[in-house]
């Protein structure tokens, strides 16, 4: 059911908190070589998980194997997640887990699932609600679990499987009629130990009572190797980023927003005057930071293709490539994502676009950030706005203690966290309805935590 935005704002946690501050993001100055850095002195911690600011505490609120309200157990690989508002001083949290297709598992690991030994039997009694299944065992452990914790009290109240069937479900977004999409990071057809394709987008109903929901390829969104998806309701179109080392840009035109399952027109993103441009910088400056150009937006066909082949035709009509697009978020006219190995030494940008016109038929691209200090920022991946207009982005430096990473409007680097448990990458970070609260990932093992503390100070 379509809600207005209104009772979107209030639903969605960051957008509620960011909402005051877009005005803020609309006039953010583009981040160049010369930016500062605010040291917020990261507190050593001495439980050996998070460093945080002074004055800030964090809580465990879920993590892999702990026993679940379904009587599974909670997989490994947390990704990308949102806050959903509840009722009784309640939220309710969907979250990715990036698992894949493992045939040889039980051999392996001598278990038969991620989920506990109770699966089978679990499946036995939902085989119809779970995506790909054979004689109820599977082998495709790509799923969402959601997570009811109530503000007051501090607690979990309930986690459950919400998911399942699906492969590496690694990022997507929040909706306005109170989902999320969770969206499939990998492409592979029907063949030995699979009944069905896989690529595609599912939506997830934010819901607090122990539910497994029928998980329904969204196939007009595309079958390409999926991250991320954000949704922009006043002008009828949903983003989408595309992991590859030269991915899309692309742009879902819903037939009936609320109803994605209703189809639409699929779309990437072209500079005009400037065909099939590859704006990685990896072997030439295409774009310097703070650069404009003026978009164009080109209709794709055959979008569930069965070769995978869905960006190589885009680049043949035209369209940009970007070197592994992954977090995404809208914010009022803007939407800002993040290209994880663009720039000359493959470290990071983030990008911004703005549509132009009514309908968005033109658009304006700019190079907001590229990396420049790994001090600073290095290997942008989930994004996100905060309650105070900030954007704040989780790194995915490989071989690193990863960090929560703030920039403000005025071009002001800070560091947020750092996971000092192990060198696994934070994801998923999103605030609770009165922005007390920030929710966030340890991608592996999997945690989530709940952290607070004197946010006006950041």
């Amino acid at each position: 059911m379509k809600i207005s935005r209104k009772k979107f704002i209030k639903q969605i946690s960051i957008v509620t908190l960011g909402f005051t501050a877009f005005t803020k993001l609309a006039t953010a100055q583009v981040l160049s070589s010369k930016e500062k850095f605010k040291n917020l002195n990261l507190q050593v911690d001495s439980k050996g998980i998070l460093d945080l600011p002074k004055g800030f505490t964090y809580k465990i609120i879920s993590k892999h194997q702990d026993l679940m309200d379904d009587g599974l157990l909670v997989p490994n690989k947390a990704d990308g997640m949102c806050c959903f508002n509840s009722k009784n001083n309640q939220v309710i949290l969907v979250r990715n887990h990036e698992l894949g297709h493992f045939p040889n598992l039980g051999k392996l690991f001598n278990v038969k699932n991620p989920f506990g030994k109770k699966f089978s039997k679990y499946l036995r009694k939902n085989k119809k609600k779970v995506y790909d299944i054979k004689r109820n065992k599977t082998s495709c452990f790509g799923c969402t679990t959601t997570i009811v914790y109530d503000l007051k009290s501090k607690e979990t109240l309930r986690q459950f499987l919400s998911l399942s069937g699906t492969l590496v479900n690694c990022s997507g977004g929040p909706t306005p009629w109170n989902s999320w999409i969770s969206c499939e990071e990998k492409v592979k057809s029907k063949g030995p130990g699979l009944n069905k394709n896989h690529g595609y987008n599912f939506e997830v109903p934010a819901t607090s009572n122990i539910k497994l929901h029928k998980a329904i390829p969204i196939k007009a969104m595309g079958r390409f190797k999926h991250e991320a998806i954000a949704v922009d309701e006043k002008n009828n179109f949903i983003y989408q980023t595309e992991d590859r080392k030269k991915g899309l840009f692309y742009r879902f035109v819903p037939n009936k927003m609320g109803d994605l399952l209703k189809g639409g027109k699929l779309q990437a993103l072209s500079l005009k005057n400037f065909r099939g441009t590859d704006c990685s910088n990896w072997d030439q400056t295409i774009f310097k930071v703070g650069q404009k150009r003026i978009v164009k937006w080109i209709d794709l066909e055959d979008v569930d293709t069965s070769k995978d082949d869905l960006r190589i035709r885009g680049q043949n009509k035209g369209c940009a490539t970007f070197a592994r697009g992954e977090g995404l978020w809208h914010a009022d006219d803007f939407v800002y994502f993040t290209a994880t190995t663009g720039g000359k030494d493959k470290k990071g940008q983030i990008w911004r676009y703005k549509h132009i016109g009514k309908r968005g038929v033109q658009g304006e691209l700019e190079l907001f950030f590229e990396y420049n200090d790994k001090n600073y920022l290095a290997m942008p991946d989930n994004i996100t706005i905060s309650p105070w207009g900030d954007i704040i982005v989780s790194e995915d430096n490989v071989g690193h203690h990863d960090r929560l990473v703030g920039i403000k409007p005025d071009g002001t680097f800070y560091h947020l966290a750092k996971n000092i448990l192990n060198k696994s990458e934070f994801s998923g970070a999103t605030f609770s309805p009165d922005g007390k609260v920030m929710f966030v990932n340890i991608y592996k093992p999997a945690m989530t935590f709940a952290i607070e503390g004197p946010w006006d100070k950041i």
